[in-house]
């Protein structure tokens, strides 16, 4: 309880609001659970400086004399843990914050920067230097002037600002630190907003003297109007399954936002070798809207966990030298009594490269629909019986490769 309180006081204390000249700025930290990267609006005070964050944002973009310089996104850890786990921790920690904000206010890329996440070394100095901590002055010195890696001519790591502080004083120093300073730059983010006054441009009037008349020369300064619009998300994707058995499809999906999507596949396929009495044929699609969520959710859309509806319309013939099934009207389309499957459907869909998911899905719901059962004979084929299919289980599988397209759809990290 003692830590959340002190580390909600710095999150006050850093808020501000800072002008320079015509150019002003504001910055609000946000925080997170400890060793967690999923942005959390109930936690702390996270509800209020986040929406404050997001209405000062609209309010800049709705003024007429002011314009967005920079948002820039920051995520930090403490220097406990190995170098590489911070890193990965600040890295998923300024993500979240990015996609929260582009979600709730419209944003050019422009305009938009992301620090290379790591411990918060300028945040500790600050600290130390306003303490009381035992031989401050050379603790400052290592702060300021010791790097953070130190490498010999071969390249291998031989040192470390991390090292030196604790091996200080036989490690009385990094002792202090953790009692005293850790728990305020361990679960922190950062949003910093530049904004300044849009140029006020004047108008230029020029005269020319002349013994008939005086000509006023104006010059005409033609606005352009920008533009935003929202990050676009999507995937384009393919079932493995369906390929290893010949039927070629393809699908995509559309990120809506809030962890929603909606997604659309289509299959055809049409083999056929009379003289073998060998028909492989099947088409049709399904329709799905998606729900998302999870630690990889939060961190890049359409990835990690997701639940939801579908629904499915097909038409096929199986025949394999025997017996064969038709689902559907003979020689009809995929709407005359059409085979139909809804259901509910859960999956996850795996991070393989910066671009590329592998989705693992499952649906379980009713089949429903008319088939005809016939048996070959010589050149011809014998109606053998119809059935009505009324089918509860298993209706759907799915092992796809996930393409990602769009802005917002590959894993971030640095500046832009």
């Amino acid at each position: 309880m003692q830590a959340r309180v002190l580390i909600v006081s710095v999150f006050i204390l850093l808020e501000c609001f800072h002008l320079f000249g015509q150019e002003s700025r504001k910055e609000v930290c946000i925080g997170f659970p400890v060793g967690n990267s999923i942005l959390d609006t109930a936690y702390g005070d996270n509800a209020v400086r986040l929406s404050g964050m997001v209405s000062f944002l609209e309010s800049v973009r709705k003024d007429s004399t002011l314009e967005l310089t920079e948002v820039s996104f920051y995520g930090s850890a403490s220097p406990e843990d190995s170098f590489t786990m911070n890193r990965e921790l600040a890295e998923k920690r300024r993500n979240s914050l990015e996609r929260y904000v582009r979600e709730c206010v419209s944003l050019p890329d422009g305009i938009i920067s992301c620090s290379e996440g790591g411990i918060a070394w300028e945040r500790l100095v600050e600290l130390v230097e306003v303490s009381d901590i035992p031989h401050k002055e050379e603790t400052m010195d290592v702060l300021r002037n010791v790097p953070e890696f130190i490498y010999n001519n071969k390249g291998i790591l031989v040192d470390s600002r991390k090292k030196r502080l604790m091996e200080l004083q036989h490690g009385r120093i990094w002792r202090y630190m953790h009692e005293h300073f850790f728990n305020q730059i361990r679960n922190v983010g950062v949003i910093l907003v530049m904004v300044r006054q849009k140029p006020v441009i004047e108008e230029k009037s020029v005269f020319k003297e002349d013994p008939a008349a005086v000509v006023e020369e104006v010059d005409t300064v033609v606005a352009v109007s920008t533009e935003t619009s929202k990050p676009f998300c999507m995937a384009a994707k393919t079932n493995i399954l369906y390929n290893v058995l010949a039927v070629p499809n393809i699908g995509v999906e559309f990120y809506l936002g809030r962890n929603w999507s909606i997604s659309g596949n289509w299959m055809y396929a049409w083999w056929k070798k009379n003289s073998n009495h060998r028909y492989w044929r099947v088409y049709g699609g399904d329709f799905a809207v998606r729900y998302w969520f999870g630690k990889k959710a939060h961190e890049r859309s359409l990835t990690g966990h997701h639940a939801g509806i579908y629904g499915q319309a097909f038409t096929y013939d199986f025949e394999w030298g025997g017996k064969g099934y038709m689902g559907g009207e003979p020689g009809g389309t995929l709407w005359d009594k059409t085979n139909y499957a809804v259901g509910l459907e859960y999956g996850y869909s795996l991070p393989v490269a910066r671009r590329l998911n592998i989705d693992f899905s499952l649906g379980v719901g009713y089949w429903g629909g008319k088939y005809h059962e016939y048996t070959p004979l010589g050149g011809h084929y014998v109606w053998q019986t119809t059935k009505n299919r009324h089918w509860f289980g298993p209706t759907k599988a799915e092992v796809s490769f996930v393409w990602l397209l769009g802005r917002s759809n590959s894993k971030k990290g640095g500046g832009r």
